[in-house]
């Protein structure tokens, strides 16, 4: 039997608005297996943050998260050192985290695979202070995602022209980034990502072979994109192979500096915040408790 379990129902992501049953759907799924829980919308930005507080505050010990990669991570970023357990029902237009540890979608056994009772402990990153779950990002990256949180429709579709349309007009900035201990290198850079698992989403994999449990992130740069390589880097990066590219360098640390021109956007998880002009990215080993299928 799951634990006490809270809901967190978010009615404008983009799967969610478009299938209005799935809130009827989480309350059907209570009742036929006689669950000590309950389901809570969200009203507002970081409202998922606050419910998710005041449900561990309650003695729940399962908190799920039914929306795209924005309510992840704000339900979880409330549980992070804390013994209760993150639920995922993915339904965003990327569900990165989701993807990486095997969890299906909402029609495709998500909430079945909560009867497992099943956790693992998975690594937490920071960047700038602001937990990230999947990957955080700066350059184009964030300006995509900018642009693409303000669309009305998401999706795949959305996303590629988005990226399109952006793609050819933006100016790389020049970023000087410390791994670790090591020297510092510069280098342009078109996207610098950190990831924690090794996609975005869509099985668009910016950091293969990054794992959510080593106490390490993997960071990636794509120090120049234009109109002859940046169909093979996509197509590098839907098949797992981004390793080895030109213009691509990856390193892995336990912390990162990375420092640019001025201040400017980030993204963690795809929610696009500012941020100053030197960042740390740092990983808390092991930090977040997470539901996955019996067969993960």
């Amino acid at each position: 039997m799951i634990p006490r379990t809270r809901f967190i129902f978010n009615p404008r992501s983009g799967h969610n608005a478009r299938n209005p049953w799935l809130l009827e759907h989480t309350r059907a799924f209570i009742a036929e297996h006689k669950l000590d829980a309950s389901v809570v919308p969200t009203e507002r930005p970081l409202h998922a943050t606050e419910l998710a507080r005041r449900a561990i505050d309650q003695g729940c010990g399962l908190v799920v998260a039914i929306g795209g990669d924005g309510t992840m991570n704000e339900v979880a970023a409330a549980l992070v050192g804390t013994p209760a357990a993150l639920g995922l029902i993915p339904c965003g237009s990327g569900n990165g985290l989701g993807r990486h540890l095997g969890i299906p979608g909402p029609g495709k056994g998500a909430f079945r695979a909560l009867l497992a009772n099943r956790t693992r402990l998975i690594d937490t990153g920071s960047a700038d202070g602001h937990a990230f779950f999947n990957a955080m990002g700066l350059g184009f990256d964030a300006e995509i995602s900018a642009r693409f949180n303000a669309l009305i429709r998401r999706g795949l579709p959305a996303y590629v022209r988005t990226s399109l349309g952006t793609l050819f007009s933006y100016k790389p900035a020049h970023y000087t980034i410390r791994a670790g201990e090591a020297a510092p290198i510069t280098t342009p850079g078109f996207i610098v990502a950190v990831a924690n698992s090794d996609q975005y989403g869509n099985d668009c994999y910016i950091a293969p072979g990054a794992r959510v449990d080593d106490g390490l992130l993997d960071l990636t740069v794509l120090s120049k994109v234009n109109a002859w390589n940046a169909l093979p880097l996509a197509v590098r990066m839907f098949a797992g192979k981004l390793d080895g590219a030109a213009s691509v360098t990856r390193l892995r640390a336990a912390r990162f500096v990375i420092e640019r021109p001025e201040p400017g956007f980030i993204h963690t998880d795809g929610e696009v915040r500012p941020a100053p002009a030197a960042i740390e990215v740092r990983v808390l080993p092991r930090s977040l408790r997470i539901a996955i299928p019996a067969s993960q």
